[in-house]
């Protein structure tokens, strides 16, 4: 977790960790994310971009965050017509499937300072 202070009005602001990380066979299947990081006030909303490229009609997405030091953490699916989140990503954290521009952004609202994490998009299926 990075937190900087502004001199004159102490706001911290966190930096979200994003790697481009590609989950899947090595085949026509995979997903691109920028590889940068973000920066946010407490209380904002932060979208990270992932697009996909499959030819399944039917994708199915997947989002995990990686806090330091841990293993990555399942926190949501998206599959065409459903969606899932995993309990301790239900209320602040979304992911919206657009089949027509192949992507699939992760939205977090009211960012709160241990959401400092990277965060993986991967497209089923996976190489285990």
């Amino acid at each position: 977790m990075t937190l900087k202070r502004k001199a004159d009005t102490m706001a911290h602001r966190l930096v979200l960790i994003l790697f481009t990380y590609f989950w899947g066979p090595v085949s026509m299947d995979s997903v691109h994310q920028e590889a940068r990081a973000q920066t946010a006030l407490e209380g904002e909303t932060v979208t990270i971009k992932c697009t996909y490229s499959t030819n399944d009609q039917f994708p199915y997405l997947f989002w995990y965050q990686r806090q330091a030091n841990n293993f990555p953490q399942l926190m949501l699916k998206r599959f065409s017509g459903s969606s899932e989140n995993e309990k301790p990503f239900e209320k602040r954290f979304d992911a919206s499937l657009n089949l027509s521009s192949s992507s699939v952004p992760l939205t977090i609202q009211n960012v709160i300072a241990s959401d400092s994490a990277v965060y993986y998009c991967a497209l089923k299926p996976t190489e285990t």
